[in-house]
């Protein structure tokens, strides 16, 4: 079918002071004045002079698939799912709405904001965004911002399959696992089940053009043409600062003290240190003698929110902006004018083979540096100061980021692939190939979760919990706790481990560490975040109690919104629900049996009595946290000397997160008796196989009943 002309928007109507019956093509509505003060900075972008090219490519291109490449801050993420709208407008969106991929839900939701303003429509109607907890969408909803792992659960399942007419995937070289997946599952000859003539376009950063278009098969290029602007000369240091924290401080006083115009950009490598330079910068910012207002230190990372907006608004005062990788090629801030650059980012890096995940501090790539000194750019051009030597980046700097595929758990992936019916993940056409031993590694614990059958294919089991927007194990211990009869404390707890796991930064005074104790449970961290959750709703989910107690309000009222999504999915399958019992003995052991049952995998003994914790997995030791509340409780209380923990980080001080005491025997009646029996040796497990072998009369007719009722629970209905 042939569609109409392509005629983009501001083609619909003549200038306000032309006509007062222009109209909007997407809602009937005439234009407002700001329409036209907007498109006039539209037009003035880089990628406007590409316009017409790329329109041409996406109505023409046999193939469906149009390559963007631009840098950033050349209107690409803001244009293009315009274009791509007026693209579909032509063809009376037959084929769908169109769709938008971010690598962060923050860019998702900023994006929408500001192009549903540029287009004069409303947010939620025609313009929205669906991000974890927030569904900003609505039946007419004709463009779609999206966080490209909500897309990819999407495309594994049923749901939502078929939707898009023209699919964008932006920002590529950020190199998100959701946004490699997407892309290698587009590329799969057998993904049959997507749409016909979907448009796919997928922009990303000129450094990984190459890539991408041996990737896809040499399609078409769109490239936008530089920026106007000088680019700044970056300044190095001679070396790198002891403190880094500290010298960005200085750097930005400097630049107040000199009164040069312009808003400051400052990259550090982690939240931790993002908030000690806020709090460092507010307080001295202060004490500075100057002509106007105190400059504004704003934060930016993903646990900011919507107060991220505040980094768009306009201000009398200067803005000093800082964050981390997040802000590398997305959050483009067209009034800064000076860049501080620490040249490092902390990233988590998964390592299958012992299930852990390691803190590592690493120089960003070239591509990032690069991105990070064209937000000085401009006409005289700004200023860039690296905390760093010139021959640091040049010998120590990997060309491109880091594909997030080959440093993650896997997991979450393989069931979705296997959701998707692709029986080999491993053939999966991915930019760069995950590790085979991270494969395997996530199809074993998928197996010992009884997420697969004996064919490797996934069970009725695994088909329910790859419905679930959590963790394989957590997943799987929500299921668990239909049996036990403590749904309600485990739908809780789902939401808190996921979005606000407890404390994350030591209390400021006595009085707070004092409220902290009072919100402690003595069955260890989960009970303590199911108590913690009870306490803030029954504050009425007070921003001034969480201050207090140093909790992040953010967070708990995510969590709270994800748990009314966990139940409103439970009640959708027809999971059965039990009543809330917290606090009674016969819950406190069934929240036990719950947990064990997803979270086997991860349990430890202390070996000496001391705390030292020997992992059953493999043959680590860890410690742990300081914010468990086991650390807290006055001497001379011991350890528990068997825990299960959330998480185990391998960092400065090799530690495990979220941890409350359980019972060996419990593991042995719950976990996989396969399990067991690959464990490593060790003095633990032969005093698990002395339990087994202990409890093997009493129990073998009722432990093989009940594992044979929990293997086959209710399927989807």
């Amino acid at each position: 079918m042939t569609s109409q002309p392509l005629r983009l928007a501001e083609e619909y109507g003549p200038s306000p002071g032309e006509s007062e019956l222009a109209v909007n093509p997407f809602d009937g509505l005439p234009f407002s004045s700001r329409y036209y003060e907007l498109l006039k900075q539209r037009q003035a972008l880089p990628i406007w002079a590409a316009r017409f090219t790329f329109l041409e490519q996406l109505e023409s291109n046999p193939t469906g698939v149009v390559l963007v490449s631009g840098e950033p801050g050349s209107g690409k993420s803001t244009q293009i799912p315009q274009w791509c709208a007026e693209f579909a407008l032509a063809r009376g969106f037959q084929k769908g709405q169109v769709t938008v991929t971010q690598p962060y839900p923050l860019a998702a939701r900023s994006l929408a904001l500001r192009v549903a303003d540029e287009m004069d429509l409303t947010l939620g109607h025609e313009v929205g965004y669906s991000i974890p907890q927030e569904d900003c969408t609505g039946p007419n909803t004709l463009l779609r911002f999206c966080w490209d792992r909500l897309l990819l659960q999407e495309v594994a399942s049923t749901r939502g399959t078929g939707a898009w007419g023209v699919l964008v995937l932006d920002e590529a070289q950020e190199r998100s696992v959701a946004s490699d997946s997407l892309q290698g599952l587009l590329q799969d000859a057998r993904l049959e089940k997507l749409p016909g003539d979907l448009r796919v376009v997928v922009v990303t950063d000129p450094a990984l053009e190459p890539k991408l278009r041996a990737f896809w098969g040499n399609p078409p290029i769109v490239h936008i043409p530089r920026e106007p602007g000088e680019r700044p000369s970056p300044i190095y240091w001679d070396t790198i600062p002891p403190d880094r924290v500290e010298a960005a401080c200085q750097a930005v006083l400097e630049l107040c003290r000199k009164e040069a115009p312009g808003d400051v950009l400052v990259f550090l490598p982690s939240e931790e240190e993002i908030s000690l330079c806020c709090e460092s910068l507010s307080r001295e910012v202060k004490s500075l003698l100057l002509q106007g207002l105190p400059p504004q230190v704003l934060p930016l990372h993903p646990d900011c929110g919507q107060a991220v907006q505040a980094v768009y608004e306009d201000m009398d005062a200067r803005k000093v902006v800082v964050t981390h990788w997040l802000a590398d090629f997305s959050f483009s801030l067209p009034s800064i004018q000076h860049v501080i650059d620490s040249g490092l980012e902390l990233r988590s890096v998964y390592n299958p083979r012992i299930r852990a995940e390691f803190q590592v501090l690493r120089p960003i790539s070239k591509c990032q540096a690069e991105a990070r000194r064209l937000r000085a750019r401009g006409f005289p051009p700004g200023s860039c100061l690296c905390l760093y030597p010139k021959s640091f980046l040049e010998l120590e700097a990997p060309p491109l980021p880091q594909p997030r595929v080959c440093e993650e758990n896997l997991s979450s992936l393989v069931l979705l692939l296997k959701r998707r019916q692709i029986a080999e993940p491993g053939e999966c056409h991915f930019l760069d190939q995950p590790a085979p031993e991270a494969l395997m590694q996530a199809l074993e614990d998928l197996d010992y979760l009884a997420a697969l059958d004996d064919d490797g294919d996934l069970s009725d089991l695994g088909v329910i919990l790859s419905e679930f927007p959590l963790a394989p194990e957590l997943a799987k211990a929500l299921l668990a706790s239909c049996e036990f009869d403590c749904v309600d404390e485990m739908l809780t707890l789902a939401a808190m481990l996921t979005a606000a796991p407890g404390f994350t930064r030591p209390p400021l005074s006595a009085e707070e560490a004092a409220l902290r104790r009072a919100l402690e449970h003595t069955d260890g961290d989960h009970s303590s975040l199911i108590q913690v959750y009870e306490a803030f709703i029954q504050s009425g989910a007070d921003e001034a109690w969480c201050q207090a107690r140093g909790l992040n309000w953010a967070a708990l009222c995510q969590a709270h919104k994800l748990r009314g999504e966990l139940l409103e999915l439970m009640q959708r399958i027809e999971l059965p629900l039990s009543l809330p019992a917290f606090g009674s003995e016969q819950n406190r052991r069934d929240l036990q049996k719950a947990l064990v049952s997803g979270y086997f995998l991860k349990v430890a003994r202390d070996t000496d009595g001391t705390g030292n914790y020997l992992l059953l997995t493999h043959k680590h030791v860890a410690q742990l946290s300081s914010y468990c509340c086991y650390r807290s409780r006055r001497a001379p209380a011991r350890p528990p000397p068997w825990v299960l923990y959330h998480n185990f980080t391998i960092s400065k001080d090799n530690c495990l997160s979220i941890v409350s005491e359980i019972q060996p025997q419990m593991l042995v009646e719950l976990a996989p008796p396969y399990f067991l029996s690959n464990l490593p040796p060790s003095e633990s497990r032969d005093l698990l196989n002395q339990l087994r072998e202990g409890m093997a009369d009493s129990t073998a007719g009722s432990k093989s009943s009940s594992a044979q009722e929990f293997r086959d629970p209710c399927v989807l209905q």
